[in-house]
């Protein structure tokens, strides 16, 4: 099998974060990218999630988005929060 050469462009910290944890795993660069390359022609797909979602962004956290489910079951089931009119709010503060 004939081997190629393919030049890539990358941040110079992001490759030089991916080098560390690389070798950490007892791998190299090219390695890597021919590891991801297999998969993805073995997958017929990239192997791993594409999302516009921040990771880091609380709102997409799992305990969030755990919470927002159960809101919204609890809504569906009728178990929602009861709103007041604004004179029923001013009379609660006088109690």
């Amino acid at each position: 099998m004939s081997q190629i050469n393919v030049n890539i462009r990358m941040d110079e910290g992001l490759k030089l974060q991916a080098e560390t944890l690389f070798s950490e795993l007892g791998i190299n660069m090219t390695t890597a990218v021919n590891m991801f390359v297999r998969q993805v022609v073995l997958q017929g797909k990239i192997p791993f999630e594409l999302t516009t979602k921040r990771i880091d962004d609380p709102f997409y956290s799992q305990k969030n988005q755990e919470y927002l489910r159960k809101s919204i079951a609890d809504m569906e089931a009728g178990r929602g929060l009861v709103y007041k009119t604004l004179e029923e709010l001013k009379a609660m503060e006088n109690e």
